[in-house]
């Protein structure tokens, strides 16, 4: 049986980390909000699937962007049925962001405001990943995370 010396796991480790650090750059996001929609069009995606041909995701290191961060957020908000004469009314805000309330990208967290307004509030750090319905991250992290796995594995 032929093993594998630890500091060639650790080499090969770090050139994986090494090829997702340089790939990184500055994460591209797309940038809406609903608020800023005209009556009775739906841009931003609250209502309808967000159309990532109208739209092109800007660095968020740039200028261009609103908020300069080092991910992508979207947050959604919905008001309870009931509220204003029952109509229900959604808004969908996307952006680039500096500082996630969790410590950490990939996930959502949801609540319900005092006054009964749901919101849900995704974070991730691939580029454009702020376009779906559902977030999506990195491919790159969860191969290392892989790799440390059975690396631990191997040798305990």
């Amino acid at each position: 049986m032929t093993t594998i010396n630890r500091n060639t796991i650790q080499a090969v480790i770090c050139l994986i980390l090494a090829t997702n650090l340089v790939t990184v750059g500055a994460v591209r996001c797309y940038q809406c909000s609903s608020d800023a929609d005209p009556k009775g069009e739906d841009n931003c995606g609250a209502y309808r699937t967000f159309d990532k041909t109208h739209h092109i995701a800007i660095e968020c290191n740039s200028e261009e962007s609103h908020m300069p961060g080092s991910f992508c957020m979207k947050l959604t908000q919905q008001s309870p049925k009931g509220f204003i004469w029952d109509g229900r009314w959604r808004q969908v805000i996307r952006r680039c962001a500096s500082v996630a309330d969790t410590g950490v990208t990939g996930v959502c967290n949801w609540g319900v405001y005092e006054n009964g307004v749901y919101w849900e509030e995704c974070y991730c750090s691939g580029d454009e990943c702020n376009s779906s319905t559902r977030l999506k991250g990195p491919l790159g992290l969860i191969s290392v995370a892989f790799v440390i796995f059975s690396v631990k594995m191997f040798f305990y």
